[in-house]
């Protein structure tokens, strides 16, 4: 693991243990308790219905650092086993534990031990027995090969700085015919250097992300078929100005640079029942139109 990618990954493990805190001491949301978490707030808000929410508890809700609600998005059988990856305070694993219902399995994977305190008391709160969470990180997840059907992740993949190491072990942990089925924020065209280099916004969801034609080029490298990114919602100009504040950067001289370039997107991709045997037999990327 390279300096850098390190050093990322304390930057993100100090903010969402930050942000964990924030819920259980003040019972205040990660992300607009203090200053530093201003920057995710566009993406985090409004991703879930008063149903959803009221399905798990309050903390967890408040806990949520997403950029969309995969498990709205995915269709979840009675049964199968799901992995969430960066799960935070659990709010998608407890909604698709509930989803997959008594026969199946919810497991939670995440590298911050505040966040994963606060998830666990979320799962007794709810009451929810079919469901683990696990420490560790998304590049290295402690699942055997084939075990898993279905993998989601709410705006932590972008967080990574080794995706292809996060891909491929999603690739291999699901079973033959499994699905991938993330909300991810990705980009559309160039994005200014200053915004990639500084380290305040790889935790706040937007300098770690990728265009929307690598993610699903990278998908295709690690094996995966029937690839295909949705957008969600585009990012205005005012949310630009969001993402930026307080990271040291000239926000009217980048917010305009940025504006609709930031996108949270469904993206969903499939591994194959069988190994693909020729040049005709995977299906092709579909990248949704630019809006």
């Amino acid at each position: 693991m390279t300096d850098s990618s390190n050093s990322v990954r304390q930057q993100v493990r100090e903010k969402y243990a930050e942000a964990a805190l924030a819920v259980v001491e003040t019972g205040t949301t990660g992300c607009c308790s203090n200053k530093g978490r201003r920057s995710c707030d566009p993406i985090t808000t409004d991703l879930y219905s008063s149903i959803e929410k009221g399905l798990i508890p309050e903390k967890a809700v408040l806990a949520s650092l997403g950029c969309g609600n995969p498990t709205a998005l995915i269709e979840l059988r009675a049964g199968e086993t799901v992995l969430d990856l960066g799960s935070g305070g659990g709010i998608d694993v407890l909604l698709s534990a509930s989803r997959v219902g008594p026969t199946g399995k919810a497991y939670g994977l995440d590298m911050t031990d505040e966040m994963l305190a606060l998830a666990r008391e979320n799962q007794r709160q709810a009451g929810a027995t079919n469901v683990e969470f696990l420490k560790g990180e998304i590049e290295n997840i402690p699942l055997s090969d084939n075990s898993v059907d279905v993998i989601i992740s709410n705006c932590v993949i972008n967080l990574s700085a080794d995706k292809d190491r996060v891909l491929a072990g999603a690739f291999r942990v699901l079973k033959p015919g499994g699905r991938f089925a993330v909300s991810d924020v990705v980009v559309r065209g160039a994005v200014p250097e200053e915004v990639r280099k500084n380290m305040l916004l790889w935790a706040g969801c937007i300098a770690g992300a990728l265009e929307d034609s690598d993610y699903a080029a990278r998908l295709a490298k690690a094996g995966f078929d029937d690839i295909s990114i949705e957008p969600t919602r585009v990012y205005n100009i005012e949310d630009a100005r969001n993402f930026l504040a307080d990271s040291g950067v000239d926000v009217d001289l980048i917010a305009p640079l940025v504006k609709d370039k930031f996108v949270s997107a469904f993206i969903r991709a499939t591994k194959p029942k069988q190994s693909c045997c020729g040049p005709t037999c995977c299906t092709p990327v579909q990248i949704a139109a630019k809006e």
